[in-house]
């Protein structure tokens, strides 16, 4: 027999570790050639590795959540043959374009117990061996003996001291008494379990797109500083304009949600005002603007937070702007999305939807210097000079690097938006 040890690859793109997300096998499983035996991912994707021949599993280098370095040796082969000559390398294959959450490695085979066939007792055991049973109630007018700040314990867990059987002095209830309770092995409340505190807590390792999700946030959030602008826009014409067009869906084209407006007038409000169309290399000191405008759309996956993107929405019209949007968005959420389509956004829009909320505080998806925040729409009242009338409003919640974007041209901008999506017509309009 000999063995062949394959490596964690290189997938290019300058990534100089990945991410151990998902084992498919064990040691000691055989294996046939190119099934897949583990999931790596990348800044960028989600890669199978494969076996290279049969064999069994004689060694795995890493633990679920743990980073290794490319080449560094991943998994160890048991195959026919002598030894080779050369490590292996993983010829790594994308599991999907869009990462993918990590599942729960295989156990492996349990070491024989060297203190020979007797058996520990149950987890449980402990517990069991603390129950009592039930303790009738004293009798009328018995008061039960216990400190006050036992009695404070206990009123507060719903837990009555008439059906407690003190284990101290004379029958005295005390605080190990309450504890028992508490922990589920002593006796309940007269009228049934009460209100009773939940003692557990669960550890939970964050790994995969989870953990990349965490660290974009937190560099953001620690490198950007962040200034938001919230101004409330009258929607009623566009939502009778977009209401119109949906009527008429001729030509196969898709049905208008509110975000292909808003790219429509982002790309208006960005030709005034380019710099808003960047990123910051925070490192290197420079600002990098764009001609082509790159929209970020954050989307909620089953998998977590991902962010599409439709790339020069400048050269889109409203229809074109929408197909797309839904086309990327899909492909985020069913895990078919190619790495070039989750990168390389300019400016993100952010959106919830019908749960927006009225007010929200977006995070600059780094290194980005503006991110657009779409709340939800409310009729409310609003003064039209000799009244109050019913109008659909919706707020806009916007975040800027204050680094490089002054508080007066981030309003500039969304001022400019705002009067598009109030005025539609002038999204339309060339110039």
């Amino acid at each position: 027999m000999g063995e062949r040890t394959i490596r964690m690859p290189d997938v290019g793109e300058g990534v100089a570790e990945a991410e151990v997300v998902e084992w498919h096998v064990a040691v000691g499983d055989l294996v046939r050639g190119d099934q897949v035996l583990a999931a790596v991912m990348t800044d960028k994707a989600t890669v199978e590795i494969p076996a290279p021949a049969d064999g069994r599993v004689a060694w795995l280098g890493g633990e679920i959540g743990e980073r290794l370095a490319v080449g560094a040796p991943l998994i160890r082969l048991e195959v026919a043959g002598e030894c080779e000559a050369a490590d292996m390398p993983a010829a790594g294959r994308p599991a999907s374009a869009a990462p993918a959450e990590a599942m729960p490695a295989k156990a492996q085979p349990a070491a024989p117990d060297p203190a020979g066939s007797a058996k520990a007792p149950p987890p449980d055991a402990p517990a069991r061996s603390r129950r009592r049973e039930p303790v009738p109630p004293r009798p009328e007018g018995e008061k039960p003996m216990a400190a006050p700040s036992v009695r404070a314990r206990a009123a507060e867990a719903g837990i009555d001291l008439r059906r407690v059987a003190g284990s101290g002095p004379a029958g005295r209830i005390t605080h190990d008494d309450i504890d028992r309770i508490v922990a589920g092995a002593g006796e309940r409340g007269a009228a049934g379990p009460g209100l009773v505190p939940d003692m557990s807590s669960e550890r939970i390792r964050v790994i995969g797109l989870r953990r990349r999700i965490a660290e974009r946030m937190a560099l953001a959030k620690s490198r950007i500083v962040h200034t938001t602008y919230v101004e409330e826009i009258d929607v009623t014409a566009l939502e009778d304009l977009r209401a119109a067009l949906n009527r008429d869906l001729s030509g196969g084209r898709p049905r208008l949600t509110i975000l292909p407006f808003l790219m429509r007038a982002i790309v208006r409000a960005v030709a005034g005002q380019p710099e808003m169309n960047a990123r910051y290399d925070d490192e290197a000191g420079e600002i990098e603007r764009f001609g082509g405008v790159h929209l970020g759309i954050a989307t909620q996956t089953p998998a977590g937070l991902m962010v599409p993107v439709v790339r020069h929405a400048e050269a889109r019209d409203l229809w074109d702007c929408a197909a797309e949007l839904a086309r990327v968005s899909a492909a985020a959420r069913d895990g078919t999305a190619r790495p070039d389509e989750l990168s390389g956004s300019t400016l993100t829009i952010s959106s919830l939807g019908a749960l927006g909320g009225v007010v929200s505080t977006p995070i600059i998806n780094h290194p980005e210097v503006a991110i657009v925040g779409v709340n939800k729409i409310a009729v409310r009242p609003v003064w039209d000079g000799t009244g109050f009338a019913p109008r659909k409003m919706m707020n806009l919640s916007s975040s800027f690097d204050h680094r490089v974007i002054d508080g007066w041209d981030a309003a500039r901008f969304v001022q400019k938006i705002r009067s598009l999506l109030e005025n539609p017509a002038l999204i339309f309009v060339e110039g």
